[in-house]
């Protein structure tokens, strides 16, 4: 495999994605500090006594429209992006043939994914987001995108139970 290709497929890039295996003091590993402790910057969610990675939700657009026009949706990752106080890094999306759209928006907080099926209206999104980012906002921004009422939402706590304060 080339140059190229290797860029193409992520390797090699300099994203900081694998520094932890770069790093040659592992002193940071023996640090014990409160999982609650409020200035830490591992941008975990903090809320109603748990700790959780992100929130995951599963938005169901039903009855939309627009939802085969892949200008309008990538312009819906951006206003969802902007209404939740997130951070975009960048939009991918591609278009079926006769119909549909899947894409994504790979966000600092984690992502927004899309699959769509135009010919009866539905758009299946994921919103998924780390630290201060407030993913519930996108909701609206949906139901406005694709001119519907009728958004259906189920919220999961990404990893919820696996992270416990230190004694």
């Amino acid at each position: 495999m080339d140059g190229a290709n290797l860029f193409q497929l992520g390797i090699g890039l300099d994203t900081g994605a694998h520094a932890e295996e770069l790093r040659t003091d592992t002193r940071a590993h023996d640090v014990t500090r409160d999982i609650f402790d409020k200035d830490r910057d591992d941008h975990f969610i903090r809320r109603d006594g748990k700790v959780f990675a992100g929130t995951h939700l599963i938005i169901e657009v039903v009855n939309g429209t627009g939802l085969d026009d892949e200008t309008r949706i990538q312009q819906a990752f951006r206003d969802c992006v902007t209404a939740c106080g997130a951070t975009l890094l960048h939009i991918h999306t591609h278009k079926f043939s006769p119909q549909g759209v899947s894409g994504v928006a790979v966000l600092a907080e984690s992502h927004i994914s899309v699959h769509t099926w135009p010919e009866i209206g539905y758009g299946a999104f994921d919103v998924f987001m780390c630290g201060d980012a407030r993913p519930w906002r996108a909701v609206d921004v949906l139901k406005t995108a694709f001119d519907t009422d009728d958004v259906r939402v189920r919220e999961l706590l990404r990893g919820d139970g696996l992270v416990h304060a230190t004694a």
